[in-house]
């Protein structure tokens, strides 16, 4: 008996030692730390501006921007400046005489310069190239036949027109805002996701706090418990069996003192680095019992569901960029053709004023062309990898598209069941509670056994628990239909980011 108790005793001390190491503001060699009242929609304001994971969301949307920003440009006439300057060459250059076919080296000594000036726009529907350009050339010859020479083309205009090809600009015009979109809502997507996080991190923070409380009350009513069966055991109405019974309850509840204290702190650095606070920061969180009257109705949440998320999106892309692949590679297995025409005035004087007189006309057009005879079936064969690649494309959007609806379904039902379960599991841990206390009074009066005691106490620890658990799910299942749907459900609007703040 004195072993046990001696035991016992010894048992508790290092319990409550180790937690005084780990949660106790008052040690002298722990700093006090501070404990901020935080309630749920406060820990998610503050996940959505602070956590890592929500400046990954806004760095990935800002490369997208201006990935998009880039194919808008891309669209508009670029302006450019291109020139040669002080290119000076002294060389032997190997000639051959047209009439005599004999090769002589020459000497080579000038200086060339050039500048333009170049309008370019792309031809989306076409795919092809048109240019406007301005150039003047000078070429100074040194040695004994020295002299200067200026070669100006004051206006000229160019196109270029790829024929049978693939049209990568009308391609791009199909896709590239559909990406841009698709950004958006892969935004707005992951900041509902650091919502879900923070959800998650602050109701494993409430249980955790609630686990080391129960303990500590736990410990608190078994030794009551035990001393009240020593009594009774000198009485007779205990037999050692019972009371063996409470003594090891007592041993497991200062020892579950000890645990839950680690995971309060586990549980609350894990919340803490979410909201981008300082470990020693500690969070007291609050139960809020009245929880919306919101019901999901399935035929709205999946229209707002196919109309807002990324998800539809993202096949449709799948499917274009499938497509452009088929159009890419027809179009490489077949003939190449393009057409070229340059037309504008030019003209080449040693004065540099008579250079911009008499212009003459230049007219430059042109076929180019390269078809292919035989490829031993490489063509053919990409081709049908391309297909075969679109095919399998379509059968996976038809497939996720079913595997959304489902999840889309499971999710409402989930939800609409939760807040009746979450007033059930409420009633049930006051009713727990209730009956652990009415069986502590019937243990000190004798009508009530060892047994009926921890089944009371396992009861009420279990209904409280899975009150908390119920509450989490409820807003866990809320949050993630935000985030299938991006619609506030609350307020009855699309949820709305200012995206001009975030490329700021």
């Amino acid at each position: 008996m004195r072993r046990i108790s001696l035991l016992l005793l010894l048992t508790c001390g290092l319990a409550f030692s180790a937690y005084a190491q780990v949660a106790d503001p008052s040690t002298a060699t722990v700093e006090m730390p501070s404990v901020n009242v935080m309630t749920l929609s406060q820990a998610i304001e503050s996940a959505r501006e602070n956590s890592v994971a929500a400046l990954e969301a806004k760095a990935g949307f800002v490369s997208s921007y201006w990935a998009y920003r880039s194919y808008k440009a891309s669209r508009l006439p670029s302006l450019n400046l291109y020139g040669n300057l002080a290119s000076f060459d002294r060389s032997l250059r190997q000639l051959q005489n047209y009439e005599t076919g004999e090769l002589v080296y020459t000497s080579n000594y000038n200086m060339q310069n050039s500048l333009g000036l170049s309008i370019t726009q792309n031809l989306t529907f076409t795919g092809g190239t048109v240019s406007l350009y301005s150039d003047l050339s000078r070429i100074d010859e040194f040695g004994a036949n020295g002299g200067k020479t200026w070669y100006a083309q004051p206006v000229t205009f160019y196109y270029e027109q790829p024929l049978l090809a693939y049209n990568r600009f009308k391609w791009e015009k199909k896709i590239s805002p559909k990406e841009y979109e698709h950004a958006k809502r892969v935004y707005i997507e992951s900041m509902e996701q650091v919502t879900i996080d923070a959800v998650n991190c602050y109701f494993t923070l409430m249980s955790a706090r609630h686990a080391y409380r129960t303990a500590e009350t736990n410990y608190r009513n078994t030794s009551q418990m035990h001393s009240v069966a020593a009594e009774r055991m000198k009485l007779g109405s205990v037999t050692r069996d019972e009371y063996l019974q409470l003594e090891l309850r007592m041993l497991n509840d200062s020892i579950a003192i000890n645990e839950s204290a680690v995971k309060v702190r586990e549980a609350q650095m894990a919340l803490n680095s979410l909201l981008g606070l300082d470990e020693k920061v500690e969070i007291e969180t609050v139960s809020e019992d009245v929880l919306p009257d919101v019901w999901m109705d399935y035929d709205m949440v999946m229209e707002k569901a196919l109309l807002n998320s990324s998800f539809r999106l993202e096949n449709e892309i799948k499917t274009l960029t499938a497509e452009s692949d088929i159009a890419q590679a027809r179009a490489d297995r077949g003939a190449k053709v393009s057409v070229s025409a340059k037309f504008g005035l030019s003209n080449s004087d040693a004065a540099f004023r008579e250079t911009y007189r008499h212009l003459l006309d230049q007219e430059v057009v042109g076929i180019t062309f390269s078809i292919p005879i035989f490829d031993w079936g490489m063509g053919r064969g990409r081709v049908k990898e391309a297909e075969a690649q679109a095919a399998v494309v379509r059968a996976q959007v038809e497939q996720a598209e079913s595997d959304f609806r489902r999840q889309v379904f499971t999710a409402v039902a989930q939800f609409n069941s939760q807040r009746q379960q979450c007033m059930a599991s409420r009633q049930a841990s006051d009713i727990a509670q209730e009956r652990y206390s009415l069986i502590m009074k019937r243990f000190r009066d004798g009508t009530a056994s060892v047994t009926d005691l921890n089944t009371a106490q396992s009861e009420c620890d279990s209904a409280t628990e899975k009150y908390i658990t119920d509450l989490s799910n409820y807003w866990n299942y809320y949050y993630t239909l935000r985030q299938l749907t991006l619609f506030d459900f609350m307020s009855g609007k699309n949820i709305d980011v200012d995206f001009r703040e975030l490329i700021k």
